[in-house]
């Protein structure tokens, strides 16, 4: 097991946690190409690389190359959008960067107060590391800061966006990754398709659960969820429980059986396999059988050797129409990739 993190302080407010053990476009783009429109203004890819190539790659995961180079333009990109609306807002006024900003966003945050910072730190425990709020006040009072900030200015650029149209055309790296007919939720003709790559025994993909659960209770019919398994070969009994789930499946219980397993993470040995199907009611002697021959081996190969070509080297790991996100992420980056792909030119 080995999490990937980035610190995003020095407390170390957010870690981004994977069990452990890439294509690209078929036309390379040109720095001409434009990749953003604001109004009638483009912004071709030779602007956004010439600060994106700047970036360091650390800053944006583990995954490859091509990824990380896609999310330094997209960031970059985005900064770039936004400073257009801005000075364009301001020329509108009369007034001048600064000022607009002073006004539209300083302005309007409100500092945090010690009882703020107080909040924050009790509601915290695991973020703060068992450190004492004199140690940790000072950065959660910037943090609370930042994010106060942050919060204003993405409300003032959203209200920039609403009156001006913005078109975003950078097109992200994606895989094609199979569903190979695994079980899934949602309907087929899904504009969303998520596949994941998991492991019965990852704490990570226990983790992950509750997210994924929230994504397809919030976006309903417009995601297809499809599980495909990677038992990680630290893992000794995620690879019985990945077989162990395939014979459920063919008993029609496969979602049943899969949240069963996440929720006794402790309890894989063969024996608990086959008293998690009795005690869902599944046909005894269909199940062991099923079991016991290993009917579904050569599945649970096929879904490692897919996960292998496409790059996975930890759990979970999920391709959101081909687009790679890799680890326990937070729910709002499922949702910033979903909402692009819901609406790919006008992010």
């Amino acid at each position: 097991m080995r999490p990937t993190s980035r610190a995003a302080s020095a407390i170390a407010f957010w870690v981004l946690a994977a069990c452990s053990t890439s294509a690209q476009p078929s036309r390379q783009p040109s720095p001409t190409d434009v990749v953003a429109t604001v109004g009638s203004a483009r912004i071709t890819l030779g602007e956004v690389d010439e600060q994106a190539l700047k970036l360091s790659a650390a800053n944006f995961g583990g995954g490859s190359l091509g990824q990380a180079l896609f999310e330094a333009r997209s960031a970059t990109l985005a900064e770039l959008v936004a400073s257009r609306l801005i000075d364009e807002d301001a020329k509108a006024n009369g007034m001048d960067r600064a000022m607009m900003i002073e006004r539209e966003i300083t302005a309007k945050v409100q500092p945090p107060t010690e009882m703020d910072v107080i909040d924050w730190y009790r509601a915290n425990p695991s973020r703060v590391q068992g450190a004492t709020l004199d140690q940790v006040g000072g950065p959660i009072r910037q943090l609370l800061l930042q994010e106060r900030t942050e919060a204003a200015r993405q409300q003032y650029l959203d209200g920039l966006k609403a009156k001006t149209a913005v078109a975003i055309l950078l097109e992200p790296p994606r895989l094609v990754v199979a569903d190979a007919g695994r079980p899934a939720k949602g309907p087929a003709d899904a504009p969303v398709q998520i596949i994941e790559f998991s492991d019965f025994e990852c704490p990570f993909c226990q983790r992950s659960a509750p997210t994924i659960a929230r994504v397809l209770a919030d976006y309903g019919d417009r995601i297809r969820l499809v599980y495909r398994h990677y038992p990680l070969p630290n893992h000794p009994n995620a690879r019985p429980a990945a077989e162990a789930s395939a014979c459920a499946a063919e008993l029609g219980a496969f979602w049943q059986y899969h949240d069963r397993l996440f929720e006794n993470q402790t309890r894989l040995a063969e024996g608990d396999l086959k008293q998690h199907a009795a005690d869902l009611g599944l046909e005894a002697g269909a199940f062991n059988d099923c079991f016991d021959s290993r009917k579904y081996r050569q599945d649970v190969d096929a879904d490692i050797a897919a996960a292998d070509e496409a790059g996975v080297s930890g759990t979970p790991a999920f391709f959101i129409n081909g687009r790679p996100l890799n680890g326990a992420q937070p729910y709002e980056a499922f949702r910033r990739i979903i909402d692009e792909e819901l609406a790919p030119t006008t992010r």
